[in-house]
């Protein structure tokens, strides 16, 4: 066996402790998890997302579609409901 040392905040391990714990895994258990999933995948076993939930990929599509929209690029005119429901049903 071998040991693997880390520094954490105090707070931040507690917080996590209580999640593992409400899981039925203590620190050491879900570390091992962590590890193993991550041979398994031959890659980190879970998506990395930003704090709006998206992923890196995801948030750019949308800040980059947002700045066209604001450049009038890439935007279509504005449709009634009748307009808009007749699109959505020739498609």
């Amino acid at each position: 066996m071998s040991n693997i040392q880390i520094r954490i905040d105090k707070k931040e391990k507690e917080e996590v402790k209580k999640i593992f714990n409400k899981l039925g895994l203590d620190m050491s258990s879900a570390i091992k998890l962590f590890l193993r999933q991550t041979k398994i995948k031959k890659g980190l076993p879970f998506l990395l997302l930003t704090e709006n939930n998206l992923t890196v990929e995801e948030e750019d599509t949308i800040l980059k579609a947002s700045n066209e929209a604001k450049r009038g690029k890439n935007v279509s005119d504005y449709l009634n409901k009748k307009e808009a429901i007749d699109y959505l049903k020739s498609k």
